[in-house]
């Protein structure tokens, strides 16, 4: 597992291998949660599910495509990061230690 950020702004990102796919959990915040899934395969784009009013596929999309490019493989991307009542400074924070995330795939 991979972390990034501090208090209520830290994320976590978790790699699982299944033989030759990935699965990357994300979560984090003050509370994880499925606010979205997004499936990549190698060379196509990728598909996205959002889970109600959730934008959690802001950032698991590049990180699905990211992992895909760079291992070339299929990638299911899930999870959720939530804080009561965030600000954008704060979603900026969460979005840039998602980011930070992917570098270290």
């Amino acid at each position: 597992m991979i972390t990034s950020g501090k208090g209520k702004h830290k994320v976590f990102l978790e790699k699982k291998e299944l033989d030759d796919d990935l699965v990357l959990i994300l979560g984090g915040g003050e509370k994880s949660h499925i606010g979205g899934v997004v499936l990549c395969e190698p060379g196509k784009e990728p598909k996205v599910i959002s889970l109600g009013n959730h934008h959690d596929y802001v950032v698991l999309e590049p990180l699905a495509k990211d992992a895909s490019k760079k291992y070339n493989k299929t990638v299911v991307a899930v999870g959720g990061i939530h804080i009561d009542n965030a600000k954008k400074e704060e979603i900026e924070k969460i979005v840039d230690n998602c980011k930070k995330l992917s570098k270290e795939l």
